[in-house]
């Protein structure tokens, strides 16, 4: 792709892959512009989000961006804080966020997924106000729907590793696991 083609993925908006009833909602930040190029979540070569969908357990391979709607199979889906396409998420300012956070409520109470996964504890804590949410589940709610926040899979998140951020991310799919087994008994 050349550069010239991403810059013109700018802003550009990309549907959401999501369903009533999922398990799991994962929310990223924003779309990057290849995402945004492409049609297709978490496209950027370097982001690891699909490698750590596998890992922890999630896919029972791993997925690439343009199998995304795939996800729907194992009950998952994809959607964002701020749906418009950036180069970087430092381009977005606090009350897009803040808006994100008012959009994304509104979205997850007509979806109902069991839990929503915010991949980004810092867009998590602007998006709904949280300056104090650790990784992992939250005390809010949005109706039935639990919040869970999981590390950013960006290549630019050295702070954590495909396996570690896998550890983490399982954590979620466990809790998921539970509730479907629950559910079931």
């Amino acid at each position: 792709m050349t550069p010239e083609e991403l810059q013109a993925a700018r802003d550009t908006v990309i549907p959401d892959v999501a369903a009533g009833g999922l398990s799991v909602l994962f929310c990223g930040i924003n779309p990057s512009l290849m995402s945004g190029a492409t049609g297709h979540h978490f496209a950027r070569p370097g982001n690891r989000f699909w490698p750590v969908l596998h890992l922890s357990g999630f896919t029972p391979r791993q997925l690439k961006p343009w199998e995304q709607n795939e996800l729907l199979t194992y009950g998952l889906g994809i959607t964002n804080v701020v749906a418009r396409a950036t180069a970087r998420a430092d381009e977005l300012s606090a009350e897009e966020f803040r808006e994100g956070g008012h959009l994304l409520t509104a979205k997850v109470e007509q979806l109902r997924p069991r839990y929503l996964a915010v991949v980004g504890i810092t867009a998590y804590r602007t998006a709904f106000d949280d300056r104090k949410a650790r990784m992992g589940p939250q005390t809010r709610t949005i109706g039935e729907t639990r919040v869970w926040a999981l590390p950013n899979p960006s290549g630019l998140n050295a702070h954590w590793t495909a396996q570690t951020m896998a550890e983490e991310y399982a954590h979620l799919r466990a809790a998921a696991q539970a509730d479907t087994d629950t559910a079931t008994t």
